[in-house]
């Protein structure tokens, strides 16, 4: 995969990587950016220590400051142990790939075991699903269609969401990121 590291021109082009207070981003899918105007407020609130900097100044009629690009927060933040059960986070866990075909458009959610046939909406019963495998596969169970998940679902930890979203880097990483982000990228200038 190819990166493009191109310097931002505007203020809003500029957004901060938050990092913990043992500098490692907060999360990485999505990527923990804040606004340069969420960030600015939090370094005038003491809340976070400046780790980089932008080549970009902004300026009011008083004063004028580099706008940060790398922040991390002075109180360490607990991450949580059990992600949230969600429809993004159960793609995520499964890589955005269906786990009947592999295919990665039109994803949607399936119930392994339909609810048709008492299956619960839960990490350990849902898959990721192209739409044309949940439209075969309908309310039968696995082996009515001899349709079976490439890998059994399962209630993943926060590590393996991290994990799994390393996979998918966003397409701008700025420079000054990169000692802070662990995907095997290669820079294009």
């Amino acid at each position: 995969m190819t990166i493009h590291v191109t310097p931002p021109v505007s203020p809003e082009a500029c957004p901060a990587l938050v990092l913990n207070a043992d500098y490692r981003p907060l999360s990485y899918y999505p990527l923990s950016l804040w606004s340069w105007q969420d960030t600015i407020k939090a370094v005038f609130l003491d809340r976070v220590n400046i780790v980089s900097f932008y080549d970009k100044t902004i300026r009011s009629p008083s004063s004028e400051l580099r706008l940060p690009s790398v922040v991390s927060l002075k109180s360490y933040i607990t991450p949580s142990r059990h992600p949230a059960f969600t429809r993004f986070n159960v793609f995520l866990r499964d890589k955005f790939s269906c786990q009947y075909c592999g295919h990665r458009d039109e994803l949607t959610f399936d119930h392994v075991i339909p609810r048709s046939k008492g299956g619960q909406t839960t990490w350990e019963n849902v898959v990721a699903a192209c739409s044309p495998c949940n439209l075969s596969k309908g309310d039968k169970l696995p082996r009515q269609v001899n349709m079976f998940p490439q890998q059994k679902p399962y209630a993943p930890s926060v590590y393996d969401l991290h994990q799994n979203g390393r996979l998918f880097p966003p397409n701008y990483l700025h420079e000054s990121w990169l000692d802070y982000l662990y995907w095997d990228t290669e820079l294009e200038p």
